[in-house]
Parts: structure tokens; sequence; C-alpha cells
């Protein structure tokens, strides 16, 4: 009889005992397992979909692309879906300006003020405080210009409001305060009346030398003197519906006024579709790589959807709620079509026709995918998909924790099923081993008597 090695025959007799339990949980593990990656991969590529939809559209501006430009240097200027297309003649008189104040003659070394605040007052009638009895930082009982322009900076309602800073020319050093805000609002004035009598006091108490006056813009809509006046503080004026316009220079007397012409920008609008119709694209993409049948012949596998009836739903319904379009208005008015095998198209020459026809339709066929103000197919799109990516009640999150059920569910069977291999391997090997022991006590029996055999004859 041939040794036995009880260990290995051991091992082989408990696989044996167990593989065919082993193997169908190793295939349902493996599955559960690739169903949470599918199930990772779908929420990411629905996600970026939901981003791309966002990015489509703002507050202020929808998919359609607005451009407003002027004819000459005078400014800058935006337009939204609200705007009229048309053009508008501006006369830019004045622009508005910040304050700006110089003092001069601040002392090198001031003493520490023990007494009241300076007090720093603005045009739209906001003060602020600036404590200069806490303003010595080296502690040497003096304050030097940078220290008061410090002081000046930090104070606890300055907020940025007016910035100092200190400039030396020929040797002395004046402290130059300029407002954040333009135009008469921002024109600054210094209450000195707390600080003791100082040089500091004198030097701040005469007003300053003023470098950049406050002065408000004043622009006219149209002519200079027969259009409509215009006066404020800021340079960005909002007066046209749509229109955001910042002058940034003023216009000699007696030039012309400059155009402002606003249109759709055909450019930006089709990139805008573009890039709808990429994203729709490469969603498509993920989707069918997920639902895809296997080809026997070729060697390929089914992917992991490929029966699940609820994917190949998403992948219909995303694009029902294209075919279907919004507000009277079709994908197929606006150059966009699905082909056979799902994949979206968009014709850049339809588009362009649709937009000199009508560019309002565009915004009513896309709409907003906003929270609160969802509408349009985006904002059909934004609905549906919540259902799918909610994180609490969607699809992704219910089937994902089916999933993981399953795999503690797995995993407690592995368990299970690790004790009865481990049952059994003890079980053969103590028989395994016992055999061993009987068979080479055989055949030491067997040897004996092969000697005593030999002996006798």
């Amino acid at each position: 009889m041939a040794d036995i090695d009880p260990t290995s025959t051991a091992a082989s007799l408990a696989t044996y005992y167990t593989q065919n339990a082993q193997s169908r949980l190793d295939t349902q593990t493996a599955k559960a397992t690739s169903t949470t990656t599918a199930l990772t991969k779908l929420r990411s590529a629905l996600s970026t979909f939901d981003t791309a939809l966002a990015g489509l559209t703002s507050v202020k501006t929808g998919v359609a692309q607005y451009s407003a430009t002027f004819s000459s240097a005078v400014g800058t200027a935006t337009a939204s879906s609200t705007a009229a297309a048309g053009s508008y003649a501006f006369f830019v008189e004045k622009v508005a300006t910040a304050h700006q104040l110089a003092f001069e003659d601040i002392p090198p070394d001031i003493d520490v003020i023990n007494g009241g605040p300076l007090i720093i007052q603005l045009g739209d009638g906001s003060s602020f405080t600036v404590d200069l009895a806490a303003s010595d930082r080296d502690g040497d009982g003096k304050l030097s210009p940078s220290e008061v322009a410090r002081a000046i900076n930090l104070a606890e309602d300055n907020g940025g409001k007016v910035s100092a800073m200190v400039v030396t020319s020929g040797g002395k050093s004046q402290l130059v305060l300029t407002s954040a805000t333009t135009g008469s609002d921002g024109a600054i004035t210094l209450d000195t009346s707390g600080l003791p009598a100082s040089d500091l006091k004198t030097a701040l108490g005469g007003g300053g030398v003023e470098l950049v006056k406050a002065e408000d813009a004043v622009v006219w809509l149209g002519n200079k003197d027969s259009g409509l006046r215009m006066e404020q503080s800021s340079n960005t004026f909002t007066a046209i519906e749509g229109v955001s316009v910042t002058f940034t220079q003023a216009m000699s007397e007696g030039s012309a006024p400059a155009t402002l012409t606003v249109g759709t920008d055909t450019s930006a609008t089709t990139s805008k579709v573009q890039s709808f119709v990429s994203a729709y694209n490469a969603l498509m993409k993920v989707l069918g790589d997920l639902t895809a049948y296997g080809d026997p012949d070729a060697g390929s596998s089914s992917a992991i959807f490929a029966s699940d009836t609820g994917i190949r739903n998403l992948k219909t319904r995303l694009a029902g709620i294209v075919r279907d379009g919004a507000d009277g208005v079709s994908m197929r008015e606006l150059g966009i079509s699905i082909g056979r095998d799902g994949t979206m198209a968009l014709d850049t020459d339809k588009l362009e026709a649709a937009l000199e026809a009508d560019p309002g339709k565009l915004d009513s066929f896309f709409g907003s995918p906003r929270a609160g103000n969802q509408t349009g197919v985006l904002g059909n799109f934004d609905i549906y998909l919540d259902s799918w990516l909610n994180s609490a009640s969607g699809q992704i999150a219910r089937r994902q924790e089916t999933v993981t059920k399953l795999q503690a569910q797995y995993t407690a069977r592995q368990e299970q099923l690790d004790r009865k291999y481990d049952s059994a391997y003890a079980r053969y090997l103590a028989q395994f081993t016992q055999l061993q022991t009987l068979t080479a006590q055989m055949s030491e029996t067997s040897g004996l008597f092969s000697s005593l055999s030999t002996s006798s004859s």
C-alpha cells in the first residue's frame, strides 16, 4: 500500500466536500461586487450629467447666449435672455471716481494719544472709529505714520471701506486715504474733535489734499443734453432690462454717442447646446456599456445590467424627456436629433436658423434645472435624475442598500462554510492519520514475518 499523506488527503477531501457550495457562494459574491462597482459607475455618470445640465444656465442667463458690444472703448457690457435685441446710444459725461485724500506733514514720532478716537465718515452716512491709543504695536510710546495707517486699515468697522497707506516724498511722510466706494457715497471726511491737541490732530484736521474727487457717474441715454440723464455713484448701470453696462472712461465734449448693440451670440449659444449634446452622449455611452449583451462567439460576456429592466427604462426615459420637448417646442425645431443607436446629434445650421427666427424658443425648450424653478427639458431631467441620485430615497441608494445586505449575508455564509471546511478537514485528518499509523504497523508486522520465514529456510 502506497504511503498516505494525511494533511494533503484531508485538504483534498474537505475541499471536495464544500466545493459546490463554495462555487455558488463565490459566484454570488462576485456578482454583488460587480453590482456595487456598476452602481458606483452609474451614479458617477448620472451626477456628471446632472452637473453639466446645471452649468448650461445661470440665475441671469439661459442656454441662449446674448452679446452686448460698444462701438467705442467707453466700457463693457453683458446681456441676458431678458434683453431686447437692438441698438442703444450712450454719452458718458463723467465716470464715477473713488475719493482719495493725502494728509501732509504727518510727524514721524507721535506721542501715544490717550484722548478720544479718530472718526472716519463716508458720504453714504456710514462711519467707523479708529482707536489710536491701542495702535502702538512696538510699545515705544510713539506712533509712526505706518502705525496710524495700520490702525485705520484694521479698525473693527472699516471692513475695507477705506484703505490707508504711507507715501514718503522729499523726506516727508504723507498719509493717503482711498475710498473703496466710487462716487459721492464714498466721500471721506475725518472727525478729529475727539483727539487731544497734537501735531497729528493738526495734520489730520485740515481736510487734507484732494488727490481724486468723489464724483458720481453721469451718463446720457441718447444724446447729451437731449437724452435721458442718469447719475449714480457706481459706474455699472442696469437701467436697460437684461443689460448690465460698466463705463470705464468719459467722452470728449461734442463726441458722438457710443452705440451699444445687443443681440444673440450665435457662436456661444451653439457651443452651449453642443455641450449638452456631448454630455448626453457621454451618459448614454456609460449606460450602453452597463447594459450590453455579450457575444459568446467573440468570447465576451454580458454586462452586469444587461437584463436589468430598470436600467434599460432609465435609458428610454432620458431619451423620452428630450423627444417630448417643452412649452410646445420640439427638439427637431432646434436641430437636435437622436439616432437609432441612441446617439444625439446637432444640426448647427438648423439651430442657427431657429435662433435667428426666434431665439426665445431655445430657452423655452431647455428651461431651467434650478431647484424650486424647474422648467423645460432641463427641469424634467433634474426631477427625474433626483429619483435616481437622491441619497436617501433614490433608486441607486435603494439598490446599493439591497446589495450591501446581500454582501453581509454572503460574508456570514462564507464564515459558516469555512467552519464546515475546518470540521471536515479535522475529521479527515484524524482518520487518515490513524490509517497511516495502522499502515505503518502492518508494514512492520509484514517485515517481521518475512524475516522469520527467511530464518526458517
